[in-house]
C-alpha cells in the first residue's frame, strides 16, 4: 500500500494548530472562576491525540522510507510547541511550578534555536534520549492535563504530578546535555 509523500509532513505540520487549541481549551476549561471540567477533559484528550500524532508521523515516514529534512526539523519543533503549550498552560493554571516550566523551555527552545542556526550545514535528527524524553513529557503531561483529581483524589493526583514533572525535568536537562556533547563531538570531528 502507498501512501501520499507528503503524508508523514501533513500530520506533523497539523500538530501546530492542534496545540493552539488545545491551549485555548486548557486555559478556558481551567481555574479562572469555576473550572470547566468537560473543557478540561477536550482539552487533555485533545493534547494526547496530537502527541500521538508524533509516533505516527514518525512510523509512517520509517515504514515508508520517506524520511525527510523538512520532517526532521518541523517534527521537534511541533513537539515543543505542544509541549511548551502544555507545560505554560499548566504554570498559568498554578498546577507545575515556573521554575520547573522555565528550565524545561529553557532547554527545549535553546536545543530549537540552535537546530535552526545550523539547518544550512546539516538537519539534526532527535537522538534517542531526545525521543525518550518526549515521551515521558507526553506521558506526564497526559496525566496531569487530564483532571483525574475527580476520580482518585486531589492529594494523590498531585503526587503523581509532581514525580512526573521531576523525572521529566531530569530527562530534559540530562537530554540537553546529550545533545550539547553530541555536537560540540561533531564540531571536533568535522575540524
Amino acid at each position: 500500500m502507498a501512501i501520499p509523500r507528503q503524508l508523514p509532513n501533513a500530520i506533523t505540520v497539523a500538530r501546530i494548530p492542534l496545540a493552539v487549541v488545545f491551549f485555548v481549551l486548557l486555559l478556558l476549561g481551567g481555574t479562572y472562576g469555576e473550572p470547566d471540567l468537560v473543557l478540561r477533559w477536550v482539552a487533555g484528550a485533545l493534547f494526547i491525540l496530537a502527541i500521538s500524532t508524533d509516533w505516527v508521523d514518525g512510523y509512517l515516514a520509517r515504514k515508508y522510507d520517506i524520511v525527510s529534512d523538512f520532517g526532521k526539523l518541523w517534527d521537534p519543533i511541533a513537539d515543543k510547541l505542544l509541549t511548551g503549550a502544555g507545560f505554560i498552560g499548566l504554570a498559568i493554571l498554578g498546577e507545575v511550578n515556573w521554575w520547573i516550566v522555565a528550565v524545561i523551555l529553557v532547554r527545549e527552545w535553546g536545543i530549537t534555536v540552535h537546530r535552526l542556526m545550523i539547518v544550512n550545514e546539516h538537519v539534526v535528527a532527535a537522538a534517542w534520549m531526545g525521543k525518550l524524553k518526549t515521551a515521558v513529557q507526553a506521558v506526564a503531561l497526559g496525566w496531569a492535563l487530564l483532571p483525574l483529581h475527580v476520580l482518585i483524589g486531589l492529594q494523590p493526583w498531585t503526587i503523581v504530578t509532581t514525580v512526573l514533572m521531576i523525572v521529566v525535568l531530569a530527562l530534559t536537562v540530562a537530554s540537553g546535555i546529550d545533545y550539547i556533547v553530541a555536537q560540540v563531538r561533531g564540531s571536533r570531528a568535522k575540524a
